[in-house]
């Protein structure tokens, strides 16, 4: 098939902030830890394949421990700006803003909202940015390393799977032929 193509969705290994279960600040770009280190380096991924990554220090880190030192900088791989969710975790923003973080998520999870955290993207500035991007793709193979949002979107987009589990590491594949798309394996780190 002319557009057939394989596409590895990695989220980069695990961070401070990925234990502290907080939303990031926009421009904070915590290092991988000790641990997400060896996670990367144990990725088993084909290293002949084309590499995008965020241009988010924690991606760009996950790509080269994986054995992907060159990989493309990308930005619609970066993750979503939560506007006032960043910095905070869940506990402390029910405790602030009671259900509206819920409200605030659903919308940045739905590819047709025009809603979303206060001063954050929406779901339609969000779900353009990275439907843009599964657009531009080659065929052949490709490995993108990048974060739970924009790996849960693609997953929303392609293949209409809207809950799933995707820690720090998480490997999602995706098949595409004939202008179609299949989920073909969703590896949680080891």
């Amino acid at each position: 098939m002319p557009d057939a193509l394989t596409l590895h969705l990695v989220r980069h290994a695990p961070t401070l902030p990925n234990a502290q279960r907080r939303y990031p600040h926009p421009h904070e770009d915590a290092p991988l830890t000790p641990a997400g280190e060896a996670l990367a380096r144990a990725l088993d991924l084909p290293r002949s394949a084309l590499a995008f990554t965020s241009p988010l220090g924690r991606a760009r880190q996950t790509a080269r421990l994986a054995g992907f030192p060159h990989a493309e900088a990308t930005p619609a791989l970066a993750e979503a700006s939560f506007g006032v969710m960043s910095g905070h975790t869940w506990a402390e923003l029910e405790a602030q803003y009671g259900e509206a973080p819920r409200a605030w998520i659903e919308a940045l999870s739905d590819p047709a909202s025009p809603h979303g955290p206060p001063g954050g993207d929406t779901g339609q500035s969000f779900h353009t940015r990275v439907q843009a991007w599964l657009d531009t793709l080659p065929a052949g193979e490709g490995v993108a390393f990048t974060h739970a949002g924009p790996l849960l979107a693609a997953l929303r987009l392609t293949v209409n799977l809207s809950a799933v589990a995707t820690p720090p590491g998480t490997v999602a594949t995706l098949r595409r032929e004939g202008g179609h798309w299949w989920l073909t394996a969703l590896r949680p780190p080891a």
